[in-house]
């Protein structure tokens, strides 16, 4: 009995604890693990979001991590958005992952560096409803080698 009052209480303490993790501006952080490190074209990462309130700017963020490997200084890619109406548009970015010398700009984690990128401030969305974001990569090279996760945040501008 005095084992399970302790898994009680242990479990409550990481159920408060992940509780107070959450960043009560973000609308959506979510990041999709690439298989092999091999993103190719025909692996779009899509995420979905619910805006609720189309009358406050958000930002938007990509996020990438990327390990020590990779042979760039920047990537490309394409993102889509998908309106509740279905009307779509897309636009290609160049992200900047270091700088000429070679020096990595995102934190680093062991062999791992991660980003989250805006690629939009202050965004008021057109209506409420759910969007869809697809996001592509667009380098020469198919598949592109060392990427380890990519993901959409998007949240509330401050």
């Amino acid at each position: 009995m005095a084992k399970q009052r302790n898994y009680f209480w242990l479990l409550l303490l990481v159920v408060i604890g992940l509780a107070g993790c959450t960043d009560p501006n973000a609308v959506i952080d979510a990041n999709t693990l690439i298989v092999n490190n091999n993103w190719s074209y025909a692996n779009k990462i899509t995420n979905s979001v619910t805006i609720t309130d189309e009358t406050i700017p958000y930002n938007l963020y990509f996020n990438l991590r990327v390990t020590a490997d990779y042979k760039y200084s920047n990537l490309f890619a394409i993102i889509k958005q998908i309106n509740p109406d279905k009307t779509t548009g897309s636009v290609r970015y160049e992200f900047k992952l270091a700088n000429a010398d070679g020096e990595w700009l995102g934190s680093g984690s062991g062999n791992i560096y991660s980003y989250q990128i805006p690629f939009i401030k202050n965004y008021k969305f057109p209506a409420k409803g759910t969007y869809r974001f697809e996001i592509e990569q667009n380098m020469r090279d198919n598949p592109l080698h060392e990427i380890s996760d990519v993901g959409l945040r998007i949240e509330r501008a401050q």
